[in-house]
């Protein structure tokens, strides 16, 4: 009977732990809400000011990856928060490999290519938000009423954002439950679900600054070449806008700069003038368009920012030292 003592006592442990294991997966998941209708967030078209900077929601959703599902390389010209509240995976930011868990979030700031892994098992949750951020222009009397604060704050949150280290952080402040908070003031339709809506999306960008800076706001890690990202994020914006009139002013508001500043990043890195830039890409996609269709040239100059046919012909002519179709001629002529 006493050898039996042991062996009876490994099996009621196991039992035990079985049975702790089982009420952990039994508790409830507080997300699952979520998705009951997972575009409600983004349906609203929320956007709105906050201090000097306008923000603009593009996706605030819960979304489910299967076991090993991969989301390729890609990357935007807006900011994307990625919160795991379960599951786990990996992430590759640029060129390092991360491991993701529950509790865990990372930021892809403008142009930061990346690429996700579920994990073959167990698969991953992501709450997602996806927010385009822009400087907006001074306002006589913004001061009066309080907005000094709001101002400072939301300079200090923005700009930590910006300068946010490249890889994954816990997500040690709870932006997770501000997701949650928001969709259940949308779901309950009470009044002020708008302004608990509006709180929520701030203090996720806030918590989530917080994740690399002290109590004084300073930056606790090492952060990128802040000019190399500047240059990579108005590439990007450059790259997604190229096809419709573009200005300087434009990109350089964008990734919250000012011109001459911009012009300085451009001459670093031996780009001579923003127009020049501009020109030259636009020249490149055209030059690809005439070589893999048989589109017009007219439609091809309108669909890459030539809206006058007989200037895209004359900037052609003097790049290229030939005609459009002379181009599209010599190029065709030699992949045959």
């Amino acid at each position: 009977m006493k050898r039996s003592a042991k062996p009876m006592a490994g099996m009621e442990e196991r039992e035990l732990l079985a049975e702790s294991d089982s009420k952990v997966n039994a508790r409830p998941y507080p997300y699952a809400v979520m998705k009951e209708k997972m575009d409600a967030l983004e349906r609203l078209d929320l956007h709105f000011r906050w201090g000097r900077y306008g923000i603009r929601v593009l996706k605030w959703h819960l979304t489910d990856f299967k076991p090993g599902q991969l989301i390729k390389f890609h990357k935007h010209s807006e900011f994307e928060f990625h919160f795991v509240p379960r599951g786990k995976g990996t992430v590759t930011l640029i060129d390092h490999i991360y491991k993701l868990n529950s509790g865990m979030f990372y930021l892809t700031g403008p142009g930061v290519v990346h690429q996700q892994t579920a994990d073959s098992r167990s698969g991953m949750d992501e709450l997602c938000l996806h927010v385009d951020i822009t400087r907006l222009p001074e306002e006589a009397g913004m001061e009066e009423w309080g907005s000094e604060w709001e101002n400072k704050e939301s300079e200090a949150c923005i700009q930590a954002l910006m300068d946010f280290p490249l890889r994954p952080f816990m997500d040690q402040h709870d932006a997770m439950s501000c997701f949650l908070q928001a969709y259940l003031a949308w779901r309950s339709g009470e009044l002020g679900a708008y302004t608990t809506i509006r709180q929520a999306l701030i203090q996720i960008l806030l918590r989530a600054a917080k994740a690399t800076v002290d109590r004084e706001g300073q930056q606790m890690l090492p952060s990128r070449d802040i000019q190399a990202h500047r240059f990579e994020m108005a590439q990007q914006y450059i790259y997604d806008n190229y096809a419709r009139p573009l200005t300087l002013q434009e990109v350089a508001d964008r990734i919250q700069i000012s011109t001459r500043q911009l012009q300085r990043i451009f001459h670093r890195y031996g780009v001579s003038s923003f127009s020049s830039y501009l020109e030259d890409f636009r020249l490149q996609r055209i030059c690809e368009e005439l070589v893999e269709t048989s589109n017009t040239v007219e439609s091809i100059a309108v669909n890459h920012g030539f809206t006058n046919t007989n200037y895209l012909f004359q900037v052609f002519k003097r790049k290229m030292g030939m005609t459009p179709l002379a181009y599209r001629q010599s190029r065709q002529s030699v992949q045959i």
